[in-house]
């Protein structure tokens, strides 16, 4: 009874394994790079058709950039306006500024003089009670005044002879940084007007049409990257561990006689439906790891989304 029973369980275990597909089922797939607009301009050109083939680097689409140019333009002006600021401050004071400080404090000793003795005079009156007490008051104020005046302008004449103050220069020079880094914004949002692909490969679609304001954030073209296509296929569970990235695998396209020998550019971890340690040992076997398989470049012809099946080892 025993044998009996171990022979029923080999029979289904053989059963399993001859039920199991050694084949990966699939299709051919490209990466798909969608270009979208940073901002809602008006298509200008499309110079390139859907369906063709396009290069790294090559126009797709061009966005209407007046106003972004003169965005750039202002950039640039501040950036200018902040460069003459800091060499002013690097340079200091000419020395025609220092002379008419000198001659300001020079015109304000004059009425400070006269207002001092005119305050002597007047001083020597109210004690002899010839004068009164407000014209004393007024001289004193005069005096007091034209001594402010004659400090503020040795002051001034003081700041021009030090120069420029350290936390000035560093604040301009901030200040240029700033504007330099808005210029460098304000251009990349302009080059971003100008839409190219960003790699070889097949323009599939433009959304929108010569003449439409597109709205932010919408795809205008979209390029399915790549020379040639990979099979983005699903390998059953057994097989998983037989699998490893770089390993080549037969791939069958409907339509060829011939099998492309692809190399395996990409396994998942992870199954793609219920995980593993929610199944039971028969279930476990129906798992499936997406997998990428790249076909080589004389198969650039293949069009994306046909059947494909991978033979597994």
């Amino acid at each position: 009874m025993r044998d009996l029973c171990f022979g029923v369980l080999l029979l289904l275990l053989c059963a399993c394994d001859i039920n199991t597909p050694n084949v990966a089922l699939g299709t051919l797939e490209r990466d798909r790079i969608a270009h979208v607009a940073i901002t809602n301009e008006v298509i200008m050109a499309l110079p390139v058709s859907k369906g063709s083939r396009v290069s790294k680097g090559e126009l797709l689409v061009q966005l209407d950039d007046t106003l972004q140019q003169a965005q750039v333009a202002k950039a640039l002006a501040d950036v200018g306006k902040a460069q003459a600021n800091l060499q002013k401050l690097h340079k200091g004071p000419r020395k025609e500024e220092i002379a008419a400080a000198a001659a300001q404090v020079a015109a304000e000793k004059a009425p400070l003089l006269e207002s001092q003795i005119n305050y002597k005079r007047i001083k020597d009156l109210v004690d002899k009670n010839l004068s009164s007490q407000v014209l004393l008051d007024r001289a004193v104020a005069t005096r007091d005044l034209n001594q402010a005046r004659l400090e503020s302008a040795e002051e001034q004449h003081l700041q021009l002879l030090n120069g420029n103050r350290l936390e000035d220069i560093q604040i301009a020079q901030a200040d240029l940084d700033s504007a330099n880094a808005i210029y460098a914004l304000q251009q990349k949002k302009l080059a971003d007007l100008t839409v190219t692909a960003t790699r070889d490969g097949i323009l599939d679609n433009l959304p929108w049409n010569l003449g439409e304001r597109v709205t932010t954030g919408s795809p205008v073209a979209i390029v399915l990257a790549g020379k040639a296509p990979y099979a983005r296929v699903y390998v059953p569970e057994p097989f998983r561990v037989k699998i490893k990235v770089n390993d080549p695998l037969m791939v069958y396209v409907d339509g060829l006689e011939q099998p492309i020998r692809g190399k395996v550019r990409w396994i998942a971890n992870e199954p793609a439906f219920s995980p593993y340690y929610a199944l039971n040992q028969q279930d476990r076997s129906r798992l499936m790891y997406l997998a990428e398989v790249q076909l080589p470049e004389n198969a650039e012809d293949l069009p994306s989304g046909l059947p494909a099946q991978v033979e597994l080892p």
